[in-house]
């Protein structure tokens, strides 16, 4: 496998991934950026790959602890690899699993958060097949219903799911997690002002009971295609995205 070195987080961050298979973007960025974790509390992010997101929220989030689960064995060992590339490894760790399995499989305590930026499609013959080394990156085994399921058994009472999907799978989102989890909020993410939404940013609170939110939208370029000032500000790790 062919392996790149980038920087996120304007160079916070330092990430060996793979050339050829799934690489962090601007969702894992948005991602890291929505995890409000508290000082002391334990995240977990499902299908962490290489670890993009979850070292750029540790980054972000001084004395939170981190795990990562991840199926595949050379993304694992990236992320591996990665935490001890930015020294975190006295809180940040990343595991195999996979979201198909019971939480409870892991031996892990409940978490006080989980995040995922889970596959985008179900079915395989939805979309034209991707590169077989993004296959697992595009393809949720077990479809949404299952990642869903995984994260809200991962939290405690109270613990918060926050996760960032395709707009248009809001309504499976909401209701995949509403049997255990209530007080939503959901953040549309515009590439520009004029465009509709293709993704959201979603938060719940597991046995959570407080309405629904629908939060101000982010948008992420400017007319001519420049990054929006606020996006490039989270981005850069100069700003977080903030839930009320």
């Amino acid at each position: 496998m062919t392996v790149t070195e980038d920087r996120l987080l304007n160079g916070q961050v330092i990430l060996r991934q793979g050339a050829g298979g799934y690489r962090a973007g601007v969702d894992a960025a948005l991602l890291a950026a929505a995890c409000a974790a508290k000082l002391g509390q334990r995240v977990l992010e499902a299908g962490c790959g290489p670890g993009g997101a979850m070292l750029a929220a540790a980054r972000r989030r001084a004395g939170v602890a981190f795990t990562g689960v991840e199926r595949d064995p050379d993304a694992l060992a990236l992320a591996q690899e990665n935490i001890a590339l930015n020294s975190l490894q006295d809180r940040v760790s990343a595991i195999a699993g996979n979201v198909v399995m019971p939480f409870k499989a892991l031996g892990l305590a409940p978490f006080d958060a989980a995040m995922a930026n889970p596959p985008y499609f179900d079915d395989p013959t939805a979309i034209r097949g991707p590169a077989p080394a993004k296959t697992g990156a595009w393809i949720a085994d077990g479809g949404l219903a299952a990642w869903l399921a995984f994260l809200l058994s991962a939290v405690r009472e109270g613990g918060t799911t926050t996760i960032i999907h395709r707009a248009d799978r809001l309504g499976d989102i909401l209701a995949g997690l509403a049997p255990k989890a209530g007080s939503f909020q959901v953040l549309p993410v515009h590439a520009f002002a004029d465009a509709p939404a293709k993704r959201v940013l979603v938060r719940a609170v597991k046995m959570g009971k407080a309405p629904l939110q629908l939060l101000p939208a982010l948008v992420l370029h400017a007319p001519g295609g420049a990054q929006s000032p606020q996006a490039e500000s989270i981005l850069r790790g100069q700003a977080a995205i903030e839930w009320p």
